[in-house]
């Protein structure tokens, strides 16, 4: 690829917004026309709703859903299929040409179970990016589903921000978590522009940064180091050009960034997560 590709996470709040997805994804059609994007999703509502109405009890630990491996066929149901599929035909009808994925698809990401406590929820890591590429190289938009599975064929249940995360590290992309927030939050409901590892850690010492946003910035955070550029967490409802080109959302930084720039410099110029 010549220039690099952008991913972006969606979460499942989204698919409750006929109006948003629209706007998002002809937001994406207009980035794609300069640049690859690949789109990630949750579907944490979608999930919620379907385990309610079967009965089954779904809990969280530190904000990750706690899965037993007999829910796995409905979690992969309601993700992989449902949530996809609505996400696909949102694209389509915004003049995109969509790819329905799942991270095992092509061997682009393998996992590994996190820990008894958890169930069958999944840590993913990097392993073949050609079958992605070859997608991308198509025009297309691939969009993938936070299902992934262990090399001895176990379904797993990633965190859709980890997800994100991983296939940002696949293809070296600058990676946007979107969802129904304008960004992190301060103590006071403000937006937070940047955030680094050691700002981070005082807001979640503070009980500022908890749970799921805890999840979400931790993920971005270990992304940004990884890619050693500023991963972005903002709202859908955001144009996506208005997000790369730091107008809104929140910013995280890698410690290589902080640590080679002062609090005074202007991070809204220069090269800091863009593409030369």
């Amino acid at each position: 690829m010549s220039v690099s590709p952008i991913v972006i996470k969606v979460g499942g709040a989204l698919l409750d917004d006929a109006a948003a997805m629209t706007r998002l994804f002809l937001s994406i059609k207009d980035v794609q026309a300069k640049r690859p994007v690949v789109v990630v999703h949750g579907g944490g509502p979608l999930v919620e709703t379907l385990m309610a109405s079967l009965g089954l009890q779904s809990t969280k630990i530190d904000g990750l859903r706690v899965t037993p491996d007999e829910h796995m066929p409905y979690i992969c149901g309601a993700l992989a299929g449902s949530a996809n599929k609505q996400l696909c035909a949102a694209a389509l009808a915004s003049g995109i040409t969509p790819v329905g994925l799942s991270l095992l698809d092509g061997n682009m990401v393998v996992c590994e179970p996190l820990a008894d406590q958890y169930g069958a929820v999944g840590v993913p890591s990097t392993a073949d990016a050609s079958f992605l590429k070859s997608v991308l190289a198509q025009s297309t938009l691939p969009v993938i589903s936070s299902i992934g599975s262990s090399p001895h064929g176990r379904l797993l249940n990633v965190n859709a921000d980890q997800a994100a995360t991983v296939i940002a590290e696949l293809l070296n992309a600058e990676l946007l978590l979107l969802s129904n927030v304008d960004g992190v939050l301060d103590g006071d409901k403000m937006l937070i522009n940047q955030l680094d590892a050691t700002s981070i850690a005082q807001y979640a010492f503070d009980g500022v940064i908890t749970d799921g946003m805890k999840v979400k910035v931790d993920a971005a955070l270990a992304s940004a180091e990884s890619l050693n550029r500023a991963v972005y967490i903002a709202s859908w409802a955001a144009d996506v050009n208005d997000i790369l080109n730091k107008k809104t959302g929140t910013q995280i930084l890698p410690s290589a960034l902080t640590n080679t720039k002062s609090a005074n410099t202007d991070l809204t110029k220069g090269n800091d997560g863009e593409v030369q």
